[in-house]
């Protein structure tokens, strides 16, 4: 497991696919509201006048050394719900970035988010 440390240290990275294939830059990391541990990061992709920010799970991610290497083909990453550059997920949303990867969604006891920026 990554631990958000040593994440945040590749802010700005290429984030590629399991076959190298670039997929964009490294954004931002979300950590799970319930272990603090991370999750999930945005990946800043589109053209240079038209960014966007796409959910990938950093579950089996590889940091090499100046890259991050996710566990998604970069087609499904491409697909996935995204944000404006400048904007935040709304809490209704978080669970299709889940489901999208078919990963269990989990919400907090109380109603509370899963996912947090750090």
């Amino acid at each position: 497991m990554i631990r958000i440390a040593d994440v945040r240290e590749w802010r700005e990275r290429d984030v590629v696919d399991a076959e190298s294939h670039k997929i964009g830059v490294l954004e931002a990391v979300y950590v799970d509201t319930a272990t603090d541990e991370p999750a999930m990061a945005t990946v800043r992709v589109g053209l240079p006048t038209r960014h966007r920010l796409v959910f990938v799970p950093l579950d089996h991610a590889i940091v090499g050394p100046d890259y991050v290497k996710v566990g998604y083909p970069k087609a499904l990453v491409k697909l996935a719900p995204s944000i404006g550059t400048d904007d935040v997920l709304p809490a209704e949303q978080e669970e299709g970035v889940f489901k999208h990867y078919g990963l269990p969604y989990q919400p907090g006891a109380g109603g509370e988010r899963q996912l947090a920026r750090r």
